[in-house]
């Protein structure tokens, strides 16, 4: 090996270790401050906790170092890099509840400069006819609740091994006449191991400002001295609002491929992946998954996620991908069913264009 080589394979050691002193790190701090409680309901936009892409929710959300396309602006923005092309995709989740979800994102590689993207995400929690005091049994008016962020990502590629992302997203969650706004950030890092070409990832997802709520509901009339006569007791007032903060996820992850890099059967692969996940909001937990994929082309995936998590209601998940080519570039069709247990089964579907 050349002085260039050595000095290169000297860098990626240094990165590497850098890498695993972050996560112990976070790891310790985490641990520290972890709740006995699940803290459950206590953040705002849980939205932003919902997977996107069949591919990731069909392994079981074990995608932190699997995520090398456009869906990993939600995953792990780092591995963004990885991806030559330029990609489009669209994802459908039919939620519970008669909820859905709604993802699109673009993405445009830069030889030398890193890889851009855009996207933006879209929670419908449908509508329900108003009631008052007077009127319980409805007066004709639909409110309506919904939930979006859109944001901008950029990776890049450091070394031929190890690259980093980032996110930047605005936030508003409406129902009826108000609304809450914020902004944050997401940022992720993915290496590739010398050995057997082992992945190992982080991401930290959500972090920014709080959320509360405000608008025309909100708005009141109140007599601000009810012991004096003769005042005026419709007051315009404001009630206040508490504020939230958002529900930040910590993931870090490992997968191998075990049919390239450890079989050396190049036609097939077969990938394992697990992750480790840190809500702010919730008991930690783990997520497994694998996938077979055959001359890739027909995939066929399957995962758990949620492990060891304290009254989860996560559980078994399966999906199944095709690639075809077209006429400027390839497509890929994939599909997921994702356990959540006394809400039972639900179905995504996403379609993912590279040119």
């Amino acid at each position: 090996m050349n002085k260039e080589g050595q000095r290169e394979q000297m860098q990626l050691k240094r990165i590497f270790y850098w890498f695993v002193l972050i996560v112990g790190c976070i790891f310790a701090f985490s641990s520290s401050y972890s709740q006995s409680v699940s803290r459950t309901g206590t953040t705002a936009a849980p939205f932003l906790k919902i997977g996107v892409g069949s591919r990731g929710l069909g392994m079981g959300e074990a995608y932190t170092t699997q995520a090398e396309d456009v869906t990993a602006m939600y995953w792990n923005p780092a591995g963004l890099a990885n991806s030559d092309k330029s990609q489009v995709v669209f994802d459908h989740y039919y939620y519970f509840a008669d909820m859905s979800y709604n993802f699109g994102a673009i993405s445009i590689p830069m030889s030398g400069i890193g890889t851009f993207g855009a996207f933006v995400s879209y929670f419908d929690e449908g509508s329900i006819e108003r009631t008052t005091v007077s009127d319980p049994e409805g007066t004709g008016e639909q409110v309506n609740a919904n939930s979006i962020a859109v944001g901008l990502s950029y990776s890049r590629m450091l070394t031929d091994r190890f690259s980093i992302g980032g996110n930047v997203k605005y936030i508003q969650e409406t129902i009826w006449h108000s609304s809450a706004t914020g902004v944050a950030f997401d940022i992720g890092v993915l290496y590739k191991a010398f050995f057997k070409n082992i992945k190992i990832g982080m991401s930290i997802s959500n972090f920014g400002t709080n959320l509360q709520m405000n608008g025309r509901d909100v708005l009141v009339q109140h007599d601000i001295n009810t012991s004096v006569e003769g005042n005026n007791p419709n007051v315009n007032s404001d009630l206040e609002t508490d504020s939230y903060s958002l529900p930040v996820v910590f993931r870090v992850g490992i997968s191998a491929d075990i049919l390239k890099d450890f079989l050396n059967v190049q036609e097939h692969s077969w990938i394992l992946s697990i992750d480790a996940v840190h809500p702010n909001d919730n008991f930690e937990y783990v997520n497994m998954g694998t996938e077979v994929k055959l001359f890739n082309v027909v995939s066929l995936r399957t995962g758990y996620r949620e492990m060891f998590m304290q009254d989860r209601e996560g559980g078994l998940s399966f999906g199944v991908g095709v690639k075809a080519n077209v006429g400027i570039g390839t497509i890929d069709f994939d599909y997921a069913n994702v356990d959540f247990g006394l809400l039972q089964r639900q179905n995504n579907i996403s379609i993912i264009l590279s040119f």
